[in-house]
């Protein structure tokens, strides 16, 4: 005979944990009643896996690195919510989507999963035990979904989040294939010119002892550092990134850098709105789905991946411990304070133009008033969730029109970059070789 684990309140509110044997859950729920409590949550309890149990539900895995990538995760919640809104049980949604799933780290998460259902758990305690398959965010809204008894619902809105989200990370990465790979090819032809073709020339310069223009000499010293040392050409790069990901393991590092992300020239108003829109979308997304306003805060603070958004939502999470609204600590945190850390990063263009820059940039708003009077219109009105969604569509408008304005100035920006290269080592090599002609003519 099964037993079940509950948790119940008695006649004067203490809540009550206990276990009781019956042979089924509506059987133990009466047991329950007849003892004078009132059952808030049961549960079979699990029993410790034998040997064979625990080879059997780990059969199927494979080896695999890392998370899942959000577009087979998108994929799969969008799956999830079409064979929940036709009506399967969730244990046989899950096992045939298990069962389609190619080889890797949300097989092994599936897997895991239905092998916790099976046991005993409830959806959301079985994600949770998947952190690296479902965040916090998903988790909380499933859990959302089985307390309000509209799982189909809250899946459907799931991946509609996620397909929003997975669009504008396309966008954003297709954007920038262009120039990534007109830059690495023109990096690699320019460094097989200093390399072969410029010594070839300052050999023939050599021989016939011309003298040579300042460009000229100015081409060949670079030639020579090239040849001398080529294996800096990846090194200092390398050494950059590697000098950024040590300091943004600390919190003064990680604040100065994302200060400087988000008011960098050209990228930083990119970066920036990028982020508005996701908050204000994972924020919608979880109010609409009925996770509790702090809890959602923690969540979209968490999810934010920039420090200075992470303060401000947690300033705003303060407040309305306090018994504030989410609008007016969001007016009030959304301009960052002065940190060292950013203004040396901006010291990194020419040090005084950086400096000034930084000293302007520094006070402007995160978050402008038009988001902060939709949000205090939504908490008037209670309509917060649609407001929150209209403010991540607005963004991610935005975000598009600004991706498409920095594809259309940066194709002329590289080609003009590129020609004056090309330009000054053609000219460079062939100077000297006038001079020569001139000579033996």
């Amino acid at each position: 005979m099964p037993t079940y684990q509950f948790e119940a309140m008695d006649a004067t509110g203490q809540e009550i944990k206990d276990v009781v044997e019956a042979s089924s859950q509506d059987e133990a729920q009466a047991t329950i009643r007849q003892m004078g409590y009132f059952v808030t949550k049961i549960s079979v309890k699990k029993g410790r896996k034998t040997a064979a149990q625990k080879k059997a539900a780990n059969k199927g895995k494979t080896f695999a690195l890392g998370g899942v990538n959000s577009k087979i995760l998108t994929t799969f919640t969008r799956q999830l919510s079409i064979l929940q809104d036709a009506g399967l049980p969730i244990l046989r949604s899950l096992k045939i989507l298990q069962e389609q799933a190619q080889p890797g780290a949300l097989k092994n998460a599936l897997i895991d999963v239905c092998d916790e259902i099976e046991s005993g758990s409830t959806l959301s305690e079985a994600m949770a035990k998947c952190p690296k398959a479902f965040n916090r965010l998903y988790v909380n809204m499933i859990k959302a979904g089985e307390a309000g008894g509209a799982l189909e619902v809250i899946l459907k809105r799931l991946a509609e989040f996620q397909e929003r989200s997975e669009a504008l990370r396309r966008k954003v990465k297709g954007a920038l294939v262009y120039p990534i790979t007109v830059v690495t090819f023109a990096v690699g032809i320019l460094v097989f010119i200093m390399l072969k073709i410029v010594p070839s020339f300052e050999k023939i310069f050599k021989d016939f002892g011309t003298t040579l223009p300042a460009m000229t000499q100015m081409l060949i010293t670079i030639s020579n550092w090239v040849v001398n040392y080529w294996y800096l050409l990846p090194g200092i790069p390398l050494s950059i990134w590697l000098a950024l990901k040590l300091l943004r393991k600390f919190s003064a590092g990680r604040m100065g850098w994302d200060m400087f992300t988000i008011k960098m020239p050209i990228f930083g108003p990119l970066i920036e709105k990028n982020i508005v829109a996701r908050t204000m979308r994972t924020l919608g997304t979880l109010v609409a789905s009925g996770v509790p306003i702090l809890e959602s805060l923690n969540i979209t603070k968490e999810t934010s991946g920039n420090a200075v958004f992470e303060v401000m939502f947690q300033k705003i999470y303060e407040a309305i411990r306090e018994g504030e609204s989410i609008a007016k600590p969001m007016k009030e945190n959304s301009r960052p304070a002065f940190h060292p850390m950013a203004l040396f990063f901006w010291t990194c263009y020419p040090p005084l133009f950086g400096a000034l820059m930084y000293l302007t940039k520094m006070n402007k708003r995160i978050v402008d008033d038009m988001v902060v009077n939709m949000v205090d219109v939504g908490e008037e009105t209670g309509e917060l969730d649609t407001m929150l969604y209209k403010v991540a569509d607005t963004y991610d408008d935005e975000v598009a029109v600004l991706t498409d304005s920095l594809m259309s100035l940066m194709e002329p920006l590289l080609i003009i970059c590129l020609g004056g290269m090309v330009g000054f080592i053609v000219i460079a090599l062939f100077l000297p070789l006038i001079s020569l002609i001139q000579k033996l003519s």
